[in-house]
Order: C-alpha cells, then structure tokens, then sequence
C-alpha cells in the first residue's frame, strides 16, 4: 500500500473521531433539552444561542478538574479502563461501510461483537478496582446485564445474517434498495431495538447506574476525566446502537440528508424512552432477556433458515 494511501485513511479515521466526538457531544445537549421538554422545564438555555455551546463548557469543566483517587483502589487498573472503554467505543466505529478511502469490513459483524464483548471487561474492572462496594454492585449488575443481552442480541443478527448470506455491512445496502428489513422483521427491529437499550445501559434498563438507587454504579469513584470517558463511551455506543438499527433495519448506509434524519429519530427514541418508562425490576429484566428475547429470537432465526432453504 502506498504512503499515501496511509495517511489518506489516518486522516479519514481522525476525522470520523472527531465527527463521533462533536455528535455525542450534540447528543448529551439534545437529550438535556427533550427531557427538559419532556418534564416541563427548560434544558440548559444560557451558554450560546438556545444552550448549543453547553457541551463544549461540560467538556472544559469536567476534564480541567481535579482528579480524585481512592486510597484504597487498584490504581493502574482503575485508571485505565475508562480509556479502555472509551477506545472500544470508538473501535467500533470504523465498521461504518464506507465508500471511499476507508478500511471496508468483509466481516465486519464479527468484528461488532468482538468489541461489544470486550466492553463488558471495561466494566467490570471499572467496578472492581475502585475497591468500593456500591461501585462492584454496580459493575456486576452491569455484567450480567450485558451479557445475558449479548445473546439474543447475536441471534436477532443472525437472522439478518441469514437473509443476505454474508457479514459484510455494506451488503444491507443492497439487499435493501426495494424493500427495509424493518417490514418483513418488524418484531425482531423490536427486539434488537430494545436490546440495545439494555446493552448500553439506558433507560429502562440502566441497573449498572441507577441513579435511585445505586447512585452512579460502577462509575460511582470517578471524577473529572475518567467519568467523562465513561460517559463519552456510552453516549458513543448509543449513537452506534442507532446507526446499527439503519444499516439492519431502515435502508442501510448511503450519504444522504434522509440517512442521517433516520438516525437523529432512532437517537431520539433513545431519549424519548428514557423520558417515558420507569426502571424495570431486576429479576424481571433478566426474564426478559432469557424468557422472551432468547425463544423469540431462536424460533425467527429457525423460520428464516427454512425460508432461505426453501426459496
């Protein structure tokens, strides 16, 4: 490969971190003025024209912060996994099916759970080193949580796996032109939207940070930096989350002004859920996820098989 063509793709990654930053930082705003909205009140009004230059002043203030270590924590360990975490997040991204000057995934949904699996590490070494009991509640809840999801997330893709016979996410372009999958895969779009929300850890599912109860969670000892990559990850993971259910479900990737409408209302669903929906039950969260997602799941990736057999 040439030199150039290096730079050419450093240069394009860069850029696609810096576009992934500034949309999660637009995401943080707009989810604090809908839930403002929402519970009628006013989200942050003051800094910039209608607020849009809070972000930038959370992201100053949090990272100038002084940072705060507890005695008694596994330093090395509890420094690095929000790094760890915020650099998976961003990973992940380079599976965007790109046209032009980018790394292009032949198996780019394999590569997808790899980095989704590995978050879960990121999690649960957070939680464990700070060496506090509400932080290691917080950060087993999230594992299980994660985990249990993870696995009906897999089939719920399988299917779709199924109906274009390759792992490539360029090919859900193709296959789409006609028709969206979301159609004839309406219950399952369901399913894998809702998953979603629970393997990012959002409301109605977010028992690694109920703010009621657990007060934070895993993240419950970090300060400054370290809580703004944890936050900048899961805010990262969410809007992936969104792009993942266009590429499967709504159309696919194509740079058009409609692609991204679609994925500002799938981000907004995010939010609007939250806004709307009390927290699940624990144990009722994980009856979902094996009671109903798992058979659900299971049984459509069986009828698709026959359908893919038979046609």
């Amino acid at each position: 490969m040439m030199m150039s063509d290096m730079l050419m793709m450093l240069i394009g990654m860069l850029i696609l971190i810096i576009g992934v930053l500034i949309g999660v930082a637009f995401l943080t705003l707009m989810e604090r003025k809908v839930l403002g909205y929402i519970q009628i009140r006013k989200g942050p009004n003051k800094l910039g024209i209608m607020g849009i230059m809070q972000p930038f002043s959370d992201a100053i203030k949090l990272f100038t912060k002084e940072a705060t270590y507890p005695n008694y924590s596994n330093y090395m360990s509890y420094y690095f996994s929000p790094v760890v975490s915020f650099m998976l997040s961003l990973m992940i991204w380079l599976l965007i099916p790109y046209y032009f000057n980018m790394i292009m995934f032949n198996l780019g949904i394999l590569f997808f759970l790899c980095c989704t699996s590995m978050g879960v590490y990121t999690v649960m070494v957070a939680g464990w080193s700070s060496n506090s009991n509400y932080a290691l509640l917080g950060g087993l809840r999230c594992v299980a949580q994660t985990i249990s999801y993870e696995v009906s997330l897999a089939l719920i893709m399988m299917s779709s796996i199924l109906l274009i016979m390759d792992y490539n996410m360029m090919k859900f372009y193709d296959y789409q032109k006609y028709i969206w999958f979301i159609f004839f895969m309406f219950p399952l779009a369901l399913c894998w939207l809702s998953s979603s929300m629970a393997e990012t850890n959002r409301t109605p599912f977010d028992f690694a940070e109920g703010e009621s109860e657990l007060v934070s969670g895993f993240n419950i000892e970090y300060s400054s930096g370290g809580f703004a990559l944890i936050f900048l990850a899961e805010y990262s993971s969410i809007l992936f989350m969104s792009l993942m259910f266009i590429l499967i479900y709504v159309g696919g990737y194509d740079l058009k002004l409609f692609f991204y409408i679609k994925m500002s209302l799938i981000s907004f669903l995010f939010i609007w859920v939250r806004g709307t929906l009390p927290r699940y039950r624990y144990d009722k969260l994980m009856y979902l996820a094996w009671k109903s997602y798992l058979p659900i799941s299971l049984n459509f990736l069986m009828f698709y098989l026959g359908l893919k057999i038979f046609l």
